[in-house]
């Protein structure tokens, strides 16, 4: 599941959009397979790695993978450990809106998403997936508000990167677009979307500067 990428990153660089950002698959069984896998078993003996050490020891798994099979395996551990809500509450709320993302009842999927960025304002994924909603209605100006907010919590999501990116060059800003999408590719290496993108961008003559 090339995870958010797919979709901000065809959209958003992370799969239903160019660019995109956000579930794996946009369906809830591949949520579901994402979050068992990143199930954890502390046994005796073993010392109990924190969450965000692991997701450093991805994001170099993910910068240094040879080959794509050794990215997308870094990339589904680090979007499992983002779909980790630690309440039960939230992640009910994730399932029934992807459920409404696949169906395009966007309505229903941003009612879910207000609720679970009430109830869990620090949960990375609750804002990634509304900006990706919104994304996907064209509200551009709340899309990026919620990416801002994604990046806040997480500066290394390569799908609101991807994201960010892809709005700005819908907003015709090539120059900023293009030093997103680098900041992008930085993080992980192997979104070709992305890649394709700043290829385009390099060879209209954009220039880059910092944001």
């Amino acid at each position: 599941m090339r995870i958010l990428v797919a979709v901000l990153a065809a959209t958003f660089a992370f799969g239903v959009l160019p660019g995109a950002t956000v579930f794996a698959d946009d369906s809830p069984a591949d949520a579901e397979t994402a979050k068992a896998g990143s199930a954890r078993e502390t046994l005796p003996g073993t010392v109990e790695v924190s969450r965000a050490e692991q997701l450093d020891t991805l994001f170099e798994a993910l910068k240094t993978a040879k080959d794509d099979e050794a990215a997308q395996a870094a990339e589904n551990g680090i979007a499992a450990l983002w779909l980790e809500s630690g309440s039960d509450t939230v992640d009910l709320l994730m399932e029934w809106t992807q459920a409404a993302v696949k169906d395009k009842d966007f309505a229903l999927a941003l009612d879910y998403l207000d609720r679970i960025v009430t109830l869990k304002p620090d949960y990375v994924e609750g804002w990634n997936t509304r900006a990706t909603v919104h994304f996907l209605t064209d509200d551009f100006g709340r899309s990026l508000a919620d990416i801002e907010r994604t990046l806040a919590l997480e500066p290394r999501h390569f799908g609101a990167l991807a994201g960010l990116g892809t709005i700005l060059r819908e907003l015709g800003e090539d120059e900023r677009a293009l030093e997103v999408y680098r900041k992008a590719i930085t993080v992980d290496p192997h979104l070709p979307n992305v890649q394709k993108a700043i290829d385009d961008l390099e060879s209209k003559g954009a220039g880059g500067r910092d944001i």
